[in-house]
């Protein structure tokens, strides 16, 4: 495949090549910008050439260029900033989880409340255990912190429920091995209905939090991996009953 220089107004070559017709044009288009954000070199935050310099580039038509430009879009690799030009989308762990929510919650063709602590019960003891084993000093300060805002909370379930969830959360970043907390957060995102729910319906399930959240990180503290881990078994059981508990509650409405 030919490539042809093109001198861009900044001075500098372009970063695409020509294309071929053997596929629809703005597939492939869509493709070659993809695989450079792939391997960085269309780094988060960078600012794409403008459409007609895309146009030159790959000697394709603006409607092709378009189109390959909401294809991007619609996968979350880029977007628009009206006056300013084309952008790589920053990448945040809301791009990669907010898909798989959504999959969950339009996909589930029953409750899937008891999924979503059992499926806790399965991953965060182990996380747990690991957080012990390699946090920070920056770890323990969030954790702490996390603990101190749920126990003077007086505000409504919603917020109780945030602040529940993002201690769990602080500890799969406590694990320091980056894939945990994008393992845990679609599933945390299922969860503040639930808590929100749970909440308002037990009443001892804010005290009940607390007190197991300080007993995790005790052992979070000590370093105590086995600690940690036997410590969220039991506060995850201690979940699934309350679950239970509301479960029942709505049912008898």
């Amino acid at each position: 495949m030919l490539s042809y220089i093109i001198h861009l107004p900044s001075g500098r070559y372009p970063i695409f090549a020509q294309i071929g017709t053997r596929e629809p044009l703005s597939k492939k288009v869509a493709a070659d910008i993809e695989d450079a954000i792939r391997s960085k070199r269309l780094v988060s935050g960078a600012k794409l050439p403008t459409e007609h310099q895309l146009c030159a580039q790959f000697g394709v038509s603006r409607t092709v260029v378009r189109e390959a430009i909401r294809m991007l879009s619609a996968k979350g690799l880029a977007s628009i900033v009206k006056g300013k030009g084309i952008f790589v989308r920053p990448f945040t762990a809301e791009t990669v989880t907010d898909p798989l929510r959504l999959y969950l919650q339009l996909t589930s063709t029953r409750d899937y409340v008891l999924d979503v602590v059992h499926a806790r019960q399965l991953i965060e003891p182990v996380i747990a255990a690991e957080a012990a084993l390699r946090r920070s000093g920056d770890d323990i300060a969030r954790l702490k912190g996390d603990i101190q805002q749920l126990r003077e909370c007086e505000e409504s379930s919603p917020r109780l429920a945030h602040l529940d969830m993002a201690f769990h959360l602080d500890i799969a970043r406590a694990s320091q091995n980056l894939i945990m907390p994008l393992l845990l957060d679609p599933i945390h995102r299922l969860m503040p209905e639930i808590k929100s729910s749970v909440y308002a319906t037990v009443r001892e399930a804010k005290a009940s939090a607390v007190f197991w959240h300080e007993k995790v990180f005790a052992m979070i503290l000590e370093q105590d991996a086995e600690g940690a881990r036997q410590a969220m078994i039991e506060h995850l059981k201690v979940a699934e009953d309350h679950a239970q508990r509301m479960l029942r509650a709505q049912r008898a409405v």
